[in-house]
Parts: C-alpha cells; sequence; structure tokens
C-alpha cells in the first residue's frame, strides 16, 4: 500500500525518505533520517520502532545490513513490514516481508533504495529508480518529488494514493526538508504545489537558523 525512497545525494552528504500510500498521513509514522547518519523507510503493516530503533543503531555506528539483521530479530511480525536502511557511507539494506501484499518488493542502489507493496507491478520500482537517477544534478528534495510522481504515473498502489510526504536531513538534528500531503485527491499535485510554497517561503528561512556550530 506504499512505494517509498531512501536516499544519499552524493555531492551534499544529504539524507532523504520521499514515500506516498493510500492511507492517510503516510509522513508522520513512515519518514525517519538523522544527519550524518542516515534514513530509514517503515512501511507495509507499518512498525515505527523500526525506524525509531533504526536510527538509533546507526547512530551507535552499525552499518545498513546490521542494523537490517538487527531489528528483524527483535519484530516478532517481522514478515508483515516492509523496510529500507541507508548508512552513513551510502550503503543500504532493506527487508519485505513473505506476509506483504503483493505486488511487492525492494530494490537497492549505490546510496538509494526503492520499495513498495500492494503496487501495480515492478516497473512502479522501475520508474522511481530511473527518475531518481536520472535527476542526480537536482537538489535531493526535489529528486524526491521527481522520483515519486513517475511511481505515481506508472501504476503507484494498486488503491491509490491519498497522502506522500518528502523528509529531507542535512547537517542539523532539525529538517532541511518536511513537506507532507496528509490526504488529498490527487497528491502529486498537491506535494508539488507545496514543496514549491516550502521552498519560496520557508527554506530560506530554515538556511539562516541557528546551527550547533554557532555555539
Amino acid at each position: 500500500m506504499t512505494f517509498s525512497i531512501v536516499a544519499k545525494c552524493e555531492r551534499t552528504g544529504q539524507f532523504g525518505v520521499g514515500a506516498m500510500t493510500a492511507m492517510p498521513a503516510v509522513g508522520k509514522f513512515l519518514t525517519h533520517a538523522w544527519p550524518r547518519t542516515g534514513a530509514v523507510a517503515t512501511q507495509a503493516l507499518v512498525n515505527p520502532y523500526l525506524g525509531i530503533d533504526g536510527i538509533a543503531e546507526l547512530r551507535d555506528g552499525l552499518d545498513a545490513r546490521q542494523v537490517v539483521d538487527r531489528l528483524k530479530q527483535d519484530d516478532p511480525e517481522i514478515e508483515r513490514r516492509q523496510f529500507a536502511v541507508i548508512d552513513r557511507m551510502g550503503g543500504v539494506a532493506a527487508h519485505t516481508g513473505t506476509e506483504c501484499l503483493s505486488w511487492a518488493g525492494h530494490r537497492p542502489g549505490k546510496g538509494y533504495c526503492v520499495l513498495g507493496n500492494r503496487l501495480e507491478g515492478e516497473h512502479v520500482l522501475d520508474a522511481l529508480e530511473e527518475t531518481l537517477l536520472a535527476t542526480s544534478e537536482l537538489r535531493l528534495a526535489d529528486r524526491l518529488v521527481d522520483a515519486l510522481a513517475a511511481g505515481y504515473v506508472a501504476g503507484g498502489d494498486k488503491k491509490r494514493e491519498r497522502s506522500a510526504t518528502i523528509f529531507v536531513v542535512d547537517g542539523e538534528e532539525y529538517p532541511l526538508w518536511d513537506v507532507r500531503i496528509d490526504e488529498h485527491d490527487d497528491p502529486v499535485a498537491e506535494l508539488r504545489r507545496v514543496h514549491a510554497i516550502f521552498g519560496r517561503d520557508l527554506y530560506p528561512h530554515i538556511l539562516e537558523m541557528p546551527k550547533r556550530s554557532d555555539g
């Protein structure tokens, strides 16, 4: 019922998560990221602690594969979960449970992973991946928006999407981008609209916010 991306920008070191789903308010529970550390997307039958604990373990120095292996051991319903982890070096690992709704799967790449469940087919991941790779010159937030739009056009969730999110961290503990569409008939158009407003009206102020290094 969800498709998503976790990614690291090779140019800036930013980490980001983008997702769309047929459920409302996808951004609240799915997206987890920490500066200079990594990111986690958790979906299907969502367990938010896969994201919360995954980030904690990345901060402790574990790599993506180690984090996935450890999280799988601690969840008795792991076969109903789907999640992906990217670590500080851009290493990725993911899990798609055997009880996730079909079509379900994930595809890791260099510095990213695309994943989804209850999709129209594997071609949705093709669209996500192809668009993400073709837009490497753009800001990570823009790339996530474009990739989600491509996945939507390719068929996306079998029950159609109602919510969308992008979440990007840079060097600070607060997000650089946090755009959420919680319930909308056309979440792609609304995501593009709000993303543009965020970029125009809020992003410049975020760049000027206090930094830990200021102290």
